[in-house]
C-alpha cells in the first residue's frame, strides 16, 4: 500500500510517497485501544475510587496539554532552527509530530492512553518511537516543487507609504518653509 502526504508550505512543495504493509495493526489497535482502556478504568476505579480516578484523568490531561505547549514551542524553534541554517528538518519535523500525537493521547480520555502520551513527551522515547516508525516503512520518492510567485517584486523607483488629504480647515494659517516663492 502506497501513502503519498503532501509536505510544506510557501514556495516549495515537498511531496514524500511511503510505502508499508502493517496496515491491518490500525484495525487491532482499534479494537485492543477501548477494550484496554476500559479494563483500566475498571482496576484503577475499584483500588481508589470513581471520583479519584476521573480526577487523576483531568489532571493528567491538564498537565499534558501544558507539557505538549512547551515541548512543542521547542520543537517548532528546533524546526526554525534547521530551516535557517539549511540542515535537514526531517528529524526536528518528526519529533514536532511525535509531540503533537502525544497531546491527542493525552487529550484522550483514558489512562493507558495518557500513559503513551507522557512516555511520547520523553525525548530518548520520541527517538526510539521515530526509528521503530521509520524502519516499518520506506521513502520510495521524493519530489519538490517551486510555486512560482504571483506578484511582481517593486522596482527601485516605488516607494510604499500612506497619505491623508488635507482639507482648508486643516492648514495653517502661516506659511510654511516648503512653500516660500
Amino acid at each position: 500500500m502506497y501513502i503519498t502526504t503532501y509536505v510544506g508550505h510557501g514556495s516549495g512543495q515537498v511531496y514524500l510517497t511511503l510505502y508499508g504493509n502493517k496496515f491491518m495493526w490500525l484495525l487491532l489497535i482499534f479494537i485492543l485501544l477501548p477494550l484496554i482502556e476500559i479494563a483500566l478504568f475498571i482496576q484503577v476505579g475499584g483500588l481508589i475510587g470513581l471520583w479519584p480516578t476521573l480526577a487523576l484523568v483531568v489532571i493528567l490531561a491538564f498537565f499534558g496539554s501544558w507539557l505538549v505547549r512547551t515541548q512543542g514551542a521547542m520543537a517548532f524553534a528546533d524546526l526554525r532552527r534547521s530551516m535557517a541554517d539549511f540542515r535537514d528538518p526531517t528529524e526536528p519535523a518528526a519529533h514536532g509530530a511525535m509531540i503533537m500525537f502525544a497531546g491527542l493521547l493525552l487529550m484522550t480520555p483514558g489512562l493507558f492512553t495518557d500513559a503513551i502520551g507522557l512516555l511520547l513527551l520523553i525525548r530518548p522515547v520520541r527517538s526510539w518511537a521515530i526509528a521503530a516508525i521509520a524502519r516499518r516503512f520506506s521513502v520510495v520518492s521524493v519530489s519538490q516543487t517551486r510555486q512560482e510567485q504571483s506578484y511582481r517584486p517593486a522596482s527601485e523607483d516605488v516607494i510604499d507609504g500612506e497619505f491623508f488629504e488635507l482639507g482648508e480647515k486643516d492648514l495653517p494659517n502661516r506659511p510654511s518653509g516648503w512653500t516660500r516663492h
